[in-house]
């Protein structure tokens, strides 16, 4: 008989004979949609932050400026709408032929223009160039003459007109003009008022040149000032030949901001005689006629969209330039 073979007792280690597993299975790659890094809270927030100035913008300078232009081929005097009457450019050629304080008032605008870029201007270089050198107390001087940029120019005007006060006031004091019989009249003489009130709007024009230039004179490449030492360039030459011609960039934003500040000025002038006895301007006539015992509106605007027109012949074409510049950048 054959032997029949004895069994191997299984071990542990061997899995039990039976079916084989299946293999373990990869699992599907499930497909996730952007995750939204902003909530829903985070989302009404930031609608609000940006749609409030928005609609604000919109509303106080868009829709305003709008209406000013379509008021001033209008005649009314603000009370109800259905008073509102066509004219055409009735108001425009009264503004540009019979009124006598038009003309004026342009004048003046440009000599406050002239005045401006004249005297503060370079003065504004002149300290921006000096604090540049990194003298002693430099933050200190930089404080004390751009602290008239922050004040407001109605508190500019009254502090100014303590100064031309012709009884008590500083420079008649000095000068010995304040005595009956004496006194110079800085505010209400037509002959001297103007030219008080650009004096005013001069010492708080500088501190801002100051400001705008002392930035442009931050980007100038250091390397370029050592290698004009190196030739044997002054440091007048080195300004002329190398560091001005840098600033070109800063003299375009420097003569566009001056000519903003010719077109809007008022707070100085309204707060010392309301644009009267030979400060006329054009900001003064347009609140004088709108919100003034005249309540010409329509006349008002004909004066605003004037003053617009001015203005964005100084802004567009800066703009343009400004774009054409960042397109080649």
């Amino acid at each position: 008989m054959t032997a029949t073979p004895a069994k191997v007792p299984e071990t542990a280690d061997e899995p039990a004979p039976g079916p084989a597993p299946a293999p373990a299975s990869t699992p599907a790659k499930v497909p996730h949609g952007h995750k939204r890094l902003l909530t829903r809270r985070d989302r009404l927030t930031l609608g609000l932050m940006a749609g409030v100035p928005t609609i604000l913008h919109v509303a106080l300078v868009w829709l305003t400026a709008l209406a000013s232009i379509a008021l001033a081929f209008t005649t009314w005097d603000g009370i109800g709408f259905d008073s509102i009457t066509w004219v055409g450019l009735q108001n425009f050629r009264e503004l540009f032929t019979s009124n006598p304080q038009f003309w004026p008032a342009v004048e003046h605008n440009v000599v406050w223009f002239v005045v401006l870029i004249l005297l503060p201007t370079p003065f504004g270089l002149f300290l921006a160039v000096q604090l540049d050198k990194r003298i002693r107390f430099s933050r200190v001087y930089q404080t004390a003459f751009f602290l008239p940029v922050v004040v407001s120019m109605a508190v500019i005007g009254f502090v100014w007109q303590l100064v031309y006060n012709p009884d008590t006031g500083l420079i008649n004091s000095l000068i010995g003009a304040n005595k009956p019989g004496h006194y110079i009249d800085w505010i209400g003489d037509p002959d001297l008022n103007l030219w008080a009130i650009l004096v005013a709007a001069s010492w708080r024009h500088a501190g801002y040149m100051m400001i705008l230039y002392l930035a442009g004179l931050k980007g100038v490449d250091p390397a370029l000032r050592e290698a004009s030492a190196l030739d044997g360039a002054g440091e007048w030459q080195t300004f002329k030949n190398v560091v001005f011609p840098t600033l070109r960039p800063t003299n375009t934003v420097v003569l566009v901001v001056t000519i903003i500040e010719a077109l809007r000025a008022f707070d100085l002038v309204f707060v010392f005689n309301k644009g009267a006895q030979g400060t006329e301007l054009l900001s003064i006539l347009v609140t004088n006629n709108i919100i003034g015992e005249s309540s010409r509106i329509g006349y008002g605007s004909a004066i605003a969209v004037v003053l617009l027109v001015i203005s964005l012949a100084v802004i567009i074409p800066y703009l343009i330039a400004t774009f054409r510049k960042e397109r080649r950048a």
